[in-house]
């Protein structure tokens, strides 16, 4: 199969990351933290703005915007086999071992309304997985930054949100 990733200039790009086999690692905060600080390394090494994030058990989700001369492949290809290597000192394991699933999801941020139900999905997830019953109540995502800037009332996602219930996923529309 030919997989070609597109790389458009200056775009923000929304990407999901899953642990092999979905296995919930990052339900351990001490590999959460350890995620965390692998993501501020690799933001060294090929510059990127974070603009919304959520980190779950078994998956992550992050809207960038590469900020030099590096791609989002670039970006993930440091952060996977870095934090790998790290979890693997960490935990004390050697030999081989395969931790994230093969490929990364990506979608390429359209206007202003695609990066609206992006962010909204990206902050809706942990009510949508049943680990909260409101965003706010997850501490590992950037829903706090957002409701701060006003982009959130008091309330929100306590139900599917409109974004996201009327969003087509499939089409990016």
């Amino acid at each position: 199969m030919d997989f070609r990733r597109y790389y458009v200039p200056n775009a923000v790009v929304f990407i999901t990351q899953v642990v092999q086999g979905r296995a919930p690692i990052f339900r351990d905060e001490a590999h959460l933290a350890l995620l965390r600080f692998t993501l501020r390394r690799v933001k060294e090494l090929h510059p990127f703005s974070a603009l919304g994030y959520v980190f779950l058990p078994d998956h992550f989700h992050l809207l960038i915007k590469p900020t030099g001369d590096s791609t989002f492949s670039q970006i993930m290809h440091s952060l996977k086999p870095n934090f790998t290597k790290a979890y693997k000192r960490a935990i004390g394991m050697t030999g081989s071992v395969k931790f994230w699933q093969k490929r990364f999801w990506e979608h390429t941020i359209r206007d202003e309304k695609d990066f609206e139900c992006h962010l909204d999905y990206i902050h809706f997830n942990p009510v949508k997985h049943g680990l909260v019953t409101k965003p706010e109540d997850w501490v590992h995502s950037s829903f706090l930054v957002w409701k701060e800037r006003g982009a959130y009332p008091d309330g929100w996602g306590r139900s599917i949100p409109p974004s996201i219930a009327e969003f087509d996923w499939s089409s990016g529309e």
